[in-house]
């Protein structure tokens, strides 16, 4: 949990609480890590939640040391594939408007803008993009 507390404060401005972490692991999300090849440290992370055939990935973050490689959509890929075996249909999830990474990775893996949340995040205060991929 520590290393992926620290990844979580080293890229967000409003970190997940540890708590939030640990709710997640007792709960029936699912909870992918990425580990690098030679040290074996954790590098990234996805975590996900189900209900009938919906699913929303909750949150997905890839130590700043780690990007540029491929992680984060495979990470994307992974958890995408956990859910649709588990008979998911549709997957939703929220970015942010100035997260133009994260919403090009999201757009490749065919997630498509369906919703607007206005002033969902905090620090800075931001719209949420809603996308949707119909799985």
């Amino acid at each position: 949990m520590p290393a992926v507390r620290a990844i979580e404060q080293e890229v967000f401005a409003d970190p997940w609480s540890t708590q939030d972490f640990r709710d997640c692991v007792t709960s029936d999300a699912h909870f992918l890590v990425a580990a690098a090849g030679d040290s074996g440290a954790i590098i990234g992370y996805v975590v996900a939640l189900e209900a009938a055939d919906e699913g929303e990935i909750l949150n997905l973050a890839v130590a700043l040391a780690g990007r540029r490689n491929g992680l984060g959509r495979a990470l994307v890929q992974h958890i995408l594939e956990a859910l649709t075996a588990r008979g998911v249909r549709q997957v939703y999830l929220e970015v942010r408007e100035s997260n133009a990474p994260a919403r090009a990775l999201y757009a490749a893996r065919g997630f498509k803008e369906v919703g607007r949340r206005q002033q969902y995040y905090r620090r800075p205060v931001e719209d949420a993009i809603v996308l949707r991929l119909d799985a």
